[in-house]
C-alpha cells in the first residue's frame, strides 16, 4: 500500500480523523493478527546497515526497515544521523546529552511486550515484533522541538497510533491515554534518583487519535537505535519533545488525566499539554527561538513555530482554550 508524499507538511483539516472516528471503526482481534501474518515478510528486512562512522553510534547499528513514504512530512533539511543519535534526552541512561548513546547498549529490546489495558473492549499484551508486521511502516519527516529550545528535523518510521487505539476499542468514557515506560534497573545503571519512575506521560484522546501522532518503531530507515527510545516509543511532532515516550511496555486508558513525570515533578515548568507555543516562555528561558540542529556546523537559530508548524492539523483540538494557562 503506497501512500501519496506531500511535497508539503501542512495537510487540510479535512483529512484529520475525527474524536469520534474511534468508536464507529472497529477491528476484531482475528482480522488484526491476520493483517500481520499477511505483512510478516515485508515489515523489516534481515539485512544489516553497514557500520555506521560514528563510533559511539557503532554498537547500535540495527536492521534495516521497509517503508513506504508518508503523506506527512516535511521537506525541511534533516538532521545527520550521527547527530541525531549523539545528543538526546533519555535520562534512564544518564541525564547529559551524550551519556544516552554511551550507556543505552544495556538496554534489552527482545523479547518486548506491550500492554493495553483500562478503559478498553479489548486488553491484550501483543509482542514487539506482531506490532511491527501489523500495518506498513510510514517514513514521515517530523520536526522535533525541545522545551530546551533547540530542534531536529528526524526521519521518524512508524505508523498512526490510531491504529492500535482502534483495534483496542476504548470505551466511551475513556478519555485520556496513559503510556508508561519501561523500568529495569539492572539495565539502566544510570537510572537517576529523585524521579517517579517508571517515565509515564499522556495525552488526551482525540490527540492520540490524531493521525500525525506517530506509534514509532524505527528512524532513518533502520529500527530504533537504544538511545533513541527502542524497540517502541510515540512521536507528538506539535508538542514538546518529552511528551513522546520511549521505550513503552504499557498503554493505560482512562477517563482521568494521568499522572506524567515531568508534569509532577514541576508542574510549573512542564504542563500536561506541552504544545510548543512560542509565547509562553518557560520560567528559566524563552520559547521564541529554537537552536535547529542539522547539516550547519554552528546549530541555526531560527523562529519558534505555534504548534510547531503543526497548526493546520491540530489547532482545532484547542480551540476555545487558553493556551497561556493549559500550557
Amino acid at each position: 500500500m503506497l501512500l501519496r508524499k506531500s511535497s508539503s507538511a501542512d495537510v487540510p483539516s479535512s483529512e484529520i480523523t475525527p474524536q469520534h472516528a474511534y468508536e464507529r471503526f472497529r477491528l476484531d482481534r482475528r482480522s488484526f493478527l491476520g493483517g500481520a501474518a499477511a505483512l510478516g515478510a515485508a515489515a523489516i528486512a534481515g539485512s544489516r546497515l553497514k557500520s555506521i562512522l560514528d563510533p559511539e553510534t557503532e554498537a547500535h547499528a540495527a536492521a534495516e526497515l521497509q517503508t513506504v513514504p508518508g503523506k506527512y512530512t516535511t521537506s525541511e533539511t534533516q538532521t545527520p544521523f550521527n547527530k541525531a543519535t549523539n545528543y538526546n534526552n533519555f535520562y534512564e541512561f544518564g541525564v547529559e546529552k551524550d551519556q544516552p548513546a554511551k550507556n543505552a547498549h544495556t538496554l534489552q529490546t527482545r523479547p518486548w511486550t506491550i500492554q493495553v489495558t483500562g478503559m478498553v473492549k479489548k486488553p491484550l499484551t501483543i509482542d514487539i515484533d506482531t506490532l511491527l508486521k501489523y500495518r506498513p511502516i510510514e517514513n514521515r519527516v517530523y520536526r522535533h522541538r525541545c522545551v530546551e529550545a533547540w530542534s531536529m528535523v528526524i526521519p521518524w518510521d512508524g505508523y498512526s497510533l490510531s491504529e492500535l487505539i482502534n483495534f483496542c476499542q476504548p470505551l466511551p468514557g475513556a478519555k485520556y491515554v496513559q503510556f508508561l515506560s519501561d523500568l529495569n534497573r539492572k539495565q539502566m545503571p544510570e537510572l537517576p534518583s529523585g524521579f517517579d519512575w517508571p517515565y509515564s506521560e499522556g495525552l488526551r484522546m482525540d490527540e492520540a487519535m490524531n493521525p500525525l501522532t506517530l506509534l514509532t518503531f524505527g528512524c532513518y530507515g533502520q529500527v530504533l537505535p537504544n538511545q533513541n527510545g527502542a524497540p517502541v516509543r510515540v512521536i507528538v511532532p506539535w508538542k514538546y519533545g518529552f511528551k513522546s515516550g520511549k521505550s513503552i511496555v504499557k498503554l493505560h486508558f482512562t477517563n482521568k488525566e494521568p499522572h506524567t513525570l515531568w508534569n509532577d515533578m514541576a508542574p510549573n515548568e512542564y504542563g500536561f499539554y506541552s504544545n510548543v507555543n512560542p509565547h509562553v516562555d518557560h520560567p528559566r528561558w524563552s520559547q521564541a527561538h529554537e537552536r535547529r540542529i542539522d547539516t550547519s556546523f554552528i546549530p541555526r537559530t531560527i523562529p519558534t513555530q505555534m504548534f510547531n508548524g503543526y497548526s493546520g492539523q491540530v489547532a482545532s483540538m484547542y480551540a476555545g482554550m487558553d493556551l497561556k494557562k493549559n500550557y
